[in-house]
């Protein structure tokens, strides 16, 4: 028979908190979802809200001065600006505004419609590929039924300005509808290879350069063997095989070079220069810079907004946050608060307070961080990445008392502004490779050791994988030929047969 009874048991456990777990989450924010996450927060939150900065506006501002923002006592003063001048008490009611000020965004030319389009074209998308295209055609004088052939042509064109499907399959899904031949099909598509950008609708490599020949050099003395060459050998021309080229082609060594720059002088992707992707800008979330010998780090107050406690709702409660020294001459007395209302208040004003600690956690920690890293990483700010030393997530972690799990969140998706650009974090982060001497060199400090060497080669002759490996050793730095390889497609550096150019 079981005998039901009570125990009293002690122990200790680790529990996640709201507050931990908030803290943790904001940590691992880039500068711009914390940008976000803070807004959301406003927005649901009464008693949060941003310091009001205009405040201090009294305050003059610490301004650097140029010399050229420096005024000759002596010489004549400058004419005022007449769009800064105050508006006339004589103006006649009936005079037009433009008669007495010009706007200052006008364009010279005196449209009236410059304004309208300046702005429309200000924020316009840019114009595509397929854009472009489809405006050629439908300018054109084609008719109904080629138009739609051109139309669905267009359609097959990729970003780089190839032709991805075959004109069978188009002609095949054209015919039952508008009831066309092939050739048909074959005559729209070679309209559509002679419009801009030239090469563009080519089915192969091939075909592109070809085009672009047709267009650009069909007059120049190595035209025909040029075309020869990307017709018939363009597997010499993929090897970079100069000998057997010029053997082929029956060229001396002048025509070769020639002929070579030539065909550099095309593109092979000409469809690229109506890509539309938009470059992605960093904003640093740290600022190291060198002041009078030593190097300085702060914080970028611009990434997230100053916050603090509503005064009127914290007035409510009669708890008057540190940091606020108005009083409301409206507010309302606590026992106005009743039931539901005050417990709204009081526990969105736990969050607030939650958060705004949890906002100083993360900025004290990143700047803790930083101050680490850049303590232990001198010698890279001095000299550059062949300067780096080896650094692991545990050696940061020893030294500020933190987990491992929690220099990572700090690590990711922060960037550090220096005088030799902007860095990731994780950048100043490698592995070791020993040295002869019984040192380590970081795998960051051989990344940058191959691309100089690689950089200082000669074109005719580039460095093998194994003569890099042979020139690192000279260097006392031990490192396999696979390993240099590896580095080297991490610096998207192509192999020395590929590298290899005519001289």
């Amino acid at each position: 028979m079981i005998k039901q009874s009570l125990n009293l048991k002690l122990g200790q456990s680790l529990s996640m908190t709201p507050q931990l777990q908030q803290a943790i989450r904001l940590l691992q924010l880039s500068s711009v979802e914390l940008q976000q996450e803070i807004q959301e927060v406003l927005e649901t939150n009464p008693l949060l809200e941003r310091v009001d900065e205009n405040a201090s506006e009294n305050i003059e501002p610490e301004t650097n001065i140029k010399k050229e923002d420096i005024t000759d006592v002596n010489s004549e003063p400058s004419k005022p600006d007449s769009s800064t001048d105050s508006i006339p008490e004589d103006m006649c009611i009936d005079a037009d505004w433009d008669d007495i000020y010009d706007p200052a965004w006008k364009v010279s030319n005196g449209s009236e419609n410059n304004a309208s389009d300046f702005i429309e074209t200000m924020h316009s998308n840019p114009q595509g590929l397929h854009d472009h295209l489809l405006w050629q055609v439908d300018m054109s004088n084609l008719s109904i039924t080629d138009k739609k052939i051109a139309t669905l042509i267009v359609d097959y064109i990729d970003d780089d300005g190839y032709l991805t499907e075959s004109l069978e399959q188009i002609h095949t899904s054209l015919e039952n509808l508008l009831f066309i031949d092939f050739d048909e099909v074959e005559a729209i598509l070679t309209y559509i290879q002679s419009l801009g950008p030239v090469g563009i609708a080519a089915r192969s490599l091939s075909e592109c350069l070809l085009l672009q020949l047709d267009s650009q050099f069909s007059e120049h003395i190595l035209y025909r063997k040029i075309v020869r060459l990307i017709d018939k050998h363009m597997d010499l021309l993929e090897k970079r095989d100069y000998t057997g080229i010029k053997r082929t082609l029956k060229l001396t060594t002048s025509a070769l070079e020639e002929l070579m720059q030539l065909i550099r002088s095309l593109d092979p992707k000409p469809g690229k220069i109506f890509s539309t992707e938009t470059a992605d800008y960093i904003t640093p979330d740290i600022y190291v810079k060198k002041v009078n010998g030593q190097w300085k780090i702060s914080l970028n107050g611009e990434t997230q907004p100053k916050l603090q406690i509503n005064d009127y709702y914290a007035d409510m409660l009669t708890i008057k946050p540190s940091n606020q020294t108005k009083t409301n001459t409206n507010k309302i007395s606590p026992s106005s608060l009743e039931g539901e209302a005050s417990r709204y208040i009081k526990d969105n004003l736990q969050q607030a307070n939650w958060f705004i600690k949890s906002l100083e956690n993360r900025n004290s920690t990143i700047v803790n961080v930083a101050q680490a890293i850049v303590g232990r990483q001198l010698a890279f700010f001095q000299y550059g990445d062949e300067a780096m030393k080896p650094m692991v997530l545990k050696d940061l972690a020893d030294q500020l008392g933190l987990h491992e799990s929690t220099i990572s969140r700090v690590t990711t998706r922060k960037y550090m502004h220096t005088p030799r650009g902007i860095y990731e974090f994780k950048h100043f982060f490698s592995s070791h490779v020993s040295t002869d001497a019984g040192g380590e060199c970081s795998a960051t400090a051989i990344r940058a050791m191959i691309k100089k060497l690689i950089s200082d080669e000669n074109p005719a002759k580039p460095l093998s994988d194994n003569k890099l490996t042979n020139l690192l050793k000279q260097r006392g730095i031990n490192v396999a030929r696979r390993t240099v390889a590896k580095y080297r497609e991490a610096l998207a550096i192509p192999s020395s047969h590929d590298r290899k150019v005519f001289a």
